[in-house]
């Protein structure tokens, strides 16, 4: 398992029409636990409408880089930790490669050695073709000096946490992505999509995609805790155990 400094700056880029306040309190959050500098990517609605076409994946990038690169200047360590929410977290596997993409050359993994991603589809049946892409090219783990986390969600739809809108759509969410309305998943990505192959796993029970799927989600304080601990301490432990 590689060392990574638990420490060192973050950069979080949400998921797909949801803006950069909603993530502003899991910022504090890591703030308060000690990281010594959390940016939010800010990305607008207009902006990720336009990520159906490759030059929208490209203008959301290219803003990544910006702000990984100026965290990156406040890092002891010389890295990032990255974290990316529902398709941001698919994303940033292709802002780590080192392939270009329209144009540009991001080899994130030279300035970040890790990558969580919160609800994220990474395998689906029916995935937008930037996505599959993305699955097609840089399958798994891709960049060998990263550490990738995957975080999953199970929401119960029947519990008090699931709202209306999870139980309405949650099992045509599920069909479209693995044909299997029946499975698990946060009321919108099923678990087997968000399990990124190979990556170090963790799977939330009663954990919604994003607000709008359930009062209690991936950036909730409730949950918050228990993944970043996995994150950073469960390779503090396996560090321990290979000693």
């Amino acid at each position: 398992m590689r060392t990574v400094d638990p420490q060192q700056p973050v950069v979080i880029l949400g998921g797909f029409l949801i803006t950069a306040e909603a993530y502003e309190p899991m910022a504090e959050w890591l703030k308060h636990k000690g990281i010594c500098n959390v940016l939010v990517v800010p990305i607008s609605r207009l902006d990720w409408l336009l990520t159906i076409r490759r030059f929208g994946w490209r203008r959301v990038l290219d803003r990544v880089d910006e702000v990984v690169k100026q965290v990156q200047n406040h890092s002891l360590s010389g890295k990032v930790t990255l974290i990316g929410h529902s398709s941001g977290g698919v994303m940033l596997r292709l802002y780590l490669s080192d392939d270009p993409f329209e144009g540009r050359i991001y080899a994130g993994s030279k300035r970040c050695d890790r990558l969580v991603t919160l609800g994220s589809p990474h395998q689906a049946v029916r995935a937008t073709p930037l996505r599959a892409m993305v699955d097609r090219r840089f399958p798994g783990c891709h960049e060998s000096d990263v550490d990738y986390v995957a975080i999953a969600g199970k929401l119960d739809l029947s519990s008090g946490n699931a709202s209306a809108f999870s139980r309405r759509g949650a099992k045509a969410s599920y069909q479209r992505a693995i044909d299997d309305e029946g499975c698990l998943g946060d009321g919108l990505v099923p678990v087997e999509s968000a399990l990124l192959t190979d990556a170090r796993s963790l799977i939330q029970d009663d954990t919604a995609h994003g607000g709008l799927f359930g009062d209690i989600w991936f950036a909730s304080t409730q949950r918050l805790e228990a993944w970043w601990d996995f994150v950073v301490g469960s390779e503090s432990s396996q560090d321990k155990a290979n000693s």
